[in-house]
């Protein structure tokens, strides 16, 4: 019994040991320190300076970009099969970790997600947008992942109908 009557404020006694933690603040600045220190190093990509030209898909979904002049050319596509799909071509301009797509002439315009390797459409489209797609389809929550990063792969991406909406006009 006395060995228990011991042991028992021991963890108040090593919790009363231990620093204080630091504010929040502090801990952001931790990290965002550490990621600065990997970037620096080149054992982390610097997403700011990641070019988004490539090919990305996940599935079915394929989305190709190259540049063109000050921007990007993209091309996007869903497939389901039995004419269920949904097919654009368009531009993008980049402002950090956003894409700003214009399809279809400039009939479906949002923003989407760029991460350095990763490309997100919003989950709701502009109602210009509808008119790309058949039946069912929609290109809402596109989600996809880089392939590669080659022009050559790029405009070499074919679309549901076969065309190839990367490539040089």
């Amino acid at each position: 019994m006395r060995m228990i009557r011991w042991i028992a404020p021991l963890p108040l006694f090593l919790l009363a040991s231990c620093p204080p933690q630091p504010d929040g603040a502090s801990v952001t600045a931790g990290v965002a320190d550490l990621e600065s220190a990997a970037i620096a190093r080149g054992l982390v990509r610097d997403p700011a300076r990641i070019d988004p030209t490539g090919l990305y898909a996940r599935d079915t979904d394929r989305l190709c970009i190259v540049p063109d002049g000050g921007g990007y050319r993209v091309g996007a596509f869903v497939d389901y099969g039995d004419g269920i799909a949904c097919n654009g071509a368009g531009t993008a301009r980049r402002s950090g970790g956003v894409l700003r797509i214009s399809l279809a002439d400039g009939k479906c315009r949002f923003e989407a997600r760029y991460d350095g390797d990763r490309i997100v459409f919003p989950a709701r489209m502009p109602d210009g947008c509808a008119a790309l797609c058949e039946r069912r389809a929609s290109l809402a929550a596109l989600d996809v992942r880089r392939l590669g990063e080659s022009v050559s792969e790029a405009t070499a991406m074919r679309d549901s109908r076969g065309r190839l909406p990367c490539a040089t006009h």
